[in-house]
């Protein structure tokens, strides 16, 4: 019996339609890469997730076959590969954790890895997924979402064009949990890699992106729910604060309702790039698709300044963000 043919297969009739499986179809950012296959004409041909809350599949791909168990969703990725039906590329938006392994899975699996952030936990897992790169002739893909940003590109313009000039930048973000967050694996550092991995990573990128090599990695702050710092690139001195603890939203914003609050000032001057932060996936899966996604040594840098970050000594001297003596009071 014939499938039923979606608006996204109609859009997409006379292309190569690819078929894509998720891995984590039950977390918070799952919804973005089942609407990105939705909108560049794809299609979900199976998921996964111990957890069975993915209602959200039927607004994308009902007839997307789901797995609440690794081994039958295997066995069916498995089944489907001898049968000539293959998944070409398998979404990863497990937890951290996870991520290795699963990358490892869809290579071997034949298809192409579009993995979330962070890429892994530590910059030596690198080296070895270029390993199973290398034996199985197959692409891992990450979602570098900010590299794509128009105003995160503007920026980076702007600085290739300062000459040799070093920025002062500071960067806040603050995005409150409640606490769950804590009680789930994203509150186990073994697991998420701790704050600055599970809600920095991508900022990391995005300066390394916009402002070159990494110089130098100090630490002031660093408790279960935030973070702080300096770092040094090329560019750029950077003071850094994240935090998911809603006191430390600004009283303005507070008092309006907001429990968020991002910053980005470079020589004092903000850069506003709220606009379009979440709505980014899509474009970086046409990019993909194109054969121009980021890879796996896209992510060496952000990596290793997570990693450094988890394992620093804090010091209590040097040039830190305005907000970590509040945050310490």
């Amino acid at each position: 019996m014939p499938r039923h043919i979606s608006h996204s297969r109609t859009r997409n009739a006379g292309q190569d339609m690819k078929r894509f499986a998720l891995i984590g179809a039950a977390g918070y950012i799952a919804p973005r890469h089942m609407k990105a296959i939705r909108e560049t004409g794809h299609d979900l041909v199976a998921a996964f997730d111990p957890n069975d809350s993915v209602g959200i599949i039927d607004s994308h791909f009902p007839e997307a076959h789901f797995f609440t168990e690794f081994e039958r969703f295997d066995r069916h990725v498995d089944k489907q590969r001898r049968m000539g039906q293959g998944v070409d590329y398998m979404a990863i938006a497990s937890p951290n954790y996870l991520h290795d392994s699963h990358m490892r899975f869809a290579l071997r699996s034949g298809a192409d890895a579009i993995c979330e952030k962070p890429l892994v936990l530590n910059p030596w897992n690198i080296d070895g997924l270029k390993e199973i790169e290398a034996d199985t002739g197959r692409k891992i893909n990450t979602i570098l979402q900010l590299r794509l940003h128009p105003a995160i590109i503007a920026l980076r313009e702007q600085v290739a064009a300062s000459g040799d000039h070093v920025h002062d930048v500071d960067l806040t973000y603050i995005t409150s949990r409640g606490n769950w967050y804590l009680q789930s694996w994203k509150g186990d550092e073994k697991k998420s890699g701790g704050i600055a991995t599970n809600i920095g990573v991508h900022f990391y990128d995005m300066l390394y992106f916009v402002f070159g090599n990494v110089r130098e990695n100090t630490v002031h702050l660093n408790t279960p729910t935030k973070a702080a710092g300096y770092l040094e690139y090329d560019r750029a001195r950077v003071r850094w604060f994240l935090s998911i603890d809603v006191d430390d939203v600004p009283e303005a914003e507070r008092a309006q309702g907001k429990r968020t609050f991002r910053a980005i000032t470079v020589d004092g001057q903000d850069v506003e790039f709220s606009d379009g932060f979440t709505d980014l996936h899509t474009r970086s899966y046409e990019e993909i698709l194109a054969g121009r996604g980021f890879g796996l040594e896209e992510n060496r840098a952000a990596i290793q300044t997570v990693s450094d970050i988890r394992t620093a000594s804090l010091l209590t001297t040097g040039d830190r963000h305005p907000l970590v003596h509040k945050a310490r009071t």
